[in-house]
């Protein structure tokens, strides 16, 4: 799908959907159980359906109506299951480890860029823990075995979501537990989400550090109790609008949690100096279309470093956020993990290639306030990962957008 969005200054109310990464964590939480739970405030996407579909296969039961989400536990986990993960590399990643806890033969497959998207650590750790796969990289893969307690060692420049996978798995097994990081966490704001979330299903885990590192202490043979939980809103959906405020819109923006432990709360703070800024994105890295975006409107020169990791999101997303700032009118350069990006007075509009990353597509359009023509976006539809109701959200305040 390609759109044309005239600009055009926002006005009005948005509720924000509901964060995908807490709604990952619920519905596996809640599918781990034993008992129904009801999770509210669900908003749906492509991402959150692959996950509610893998802990299906696995065992659980899920009703849902609109945004209430009725889940029940699994009783009694699949013997094998064919778990498809969409593009999401966080449904990926998430339930190898339980599906290798729950001791289900499972086939991982995915579609995008998902299946070239690492997954060497769980390989490397679980290989030596009771589990086998039939190959050593890339999707398909096949995983079989049942997954034993230890000490996992895990870099943690790579992902937190390797993280958060075991923190999901371990609390299930016999015996003690450790996640041990060899090198500093990067995104640990997840983590700290997923901690949060097993916290509320009654799951204890025990955080410190060993020689600066994060070290995760995991008893063993607990159980999830059901729980009942609503989502709070997304704070990297936030972050358009945020932007938007301030290159002129007036946008009341609702359903977000003031006191979050999301990392991208931290976009209410960084937009209200109009100043060039350098951004560390260690631990914000979904920010960083729109925040390329903010960093052409600010005044001076502006840097986003420490993001090598983005070259493995749906895109290459240093690449395709430069692509979308230049194709625009503006000024920016990527080197190495890094990139840099000049003030420019207005975006002149022109055409964006989305690369199939909803989060070009949104901040293309976020762009679109700061333009003097048109701005056109080939491959729109990539906003229905996260936020399908984007556009019409963009309409409601005032957006004059197209289908071309």
């Amino acid at each position: 799908m390609d759109i044309k969005i005239t600009p055009s200054i926002l006005k009005g109310h948005v509720d924000i959907p509901s964060s995908k990464s807490y709604s990952h964590r619920a519905v596996i939480a809640a599918s781990l159980a034993q008992g129904t739970s009801v999770i509210s405030g669900v908003s749906s996407s492509a991402d959150i359906d692959v996950t509610c579909g893998c802990m299906e296969r696995l065992g659980a039961s899920i009703t849902r109506d609109v945004s209430v989400y009725t889940v029940k536990g699994i009783a009694s986990p699949a013997e094998a299951a064919s778990l498809d993960c969409g593009e999401s590399g966080s449904t990926l990643r998430f339930v190898i480890p339980v599906a290798a806890a729950l001791g289900t033969k499972s086939t991982f497959s995915g579609r995008g860029k998902l299946p070239s998207r690492p997954i060497t650590p769980y390989i490397r750790e679980l290989s030596q823990k009771g589990i086998t796969f039939d190959k050593q990289s890339g999707l398909p893969i096949t995983a079989e075995g049942r997954l034993t307690s230890g000490i996992f060692s895990l870099e943690g420049d790579i992902s937190s979501q390797f993280i958060t996978g075991l923190m999901f798995a371990l609390p299930l097994l016999d015996g003690e537990s450790c996640i041990r990081l060899t090198s500093p966490l990067q995104s640990k704001p997840y983590a700290d989400m997923t901690m949060d979330i097993l916290r509320s299903f009654g799951i204890s885990i025990e955080e410190g550090t060993v020689d600066g590192l994060d070290v995760y202490r995991i008893r063993g043979g607990q159980r999830y109790a059901p729980h009942d939980y609503t989502v709070e809103g997304d704070w990297s959906q936030a972050a358009f609008f945020y932007t938007a405020n301030a290159m002129g819109c007036s946008i009341d923006i609702g359903n977000l949690k003031e006191d979050t432990v999301q990392g991208d709360s931290i976009i209410r703070d960084m937009v209200k100096d109009t100043n060039g800024f350098t951004a560390d994105v260690a631990d914000i890295p979904d920010l960083v279309p729109i925040l390329a975006v903010f960093a052409s409107f600010c005044e001076g020169t502006s840097h986003i470093v420490n993001a090598e990791r983005l070259r493995i999101k749906e895109s290459d997303r240093l690449v395709s956020t430069s692509e979308m700032i230049n194709a625009l009118g503006g000024h920016a350069e990527v080197d190495g993990d890094s990139m840099t990006i000049h003030h420019t007075d207005r975006f002149k509009g022109g055409e964006v290639d989305a690369h199939n990353d909803h989060r070009i597509v949104m901040a293309a359009a976020i762009a679109s306030v700061w333009s003097t023509a048109p701005v056109v976006i080939h491959g729109a539809e990539a906003v229905s990962k996260s936020y399908p109701g984007f556009f019409e959200d963009l309409r409601s305040l005032g957006g004059d957008i197209q289908q071309i």
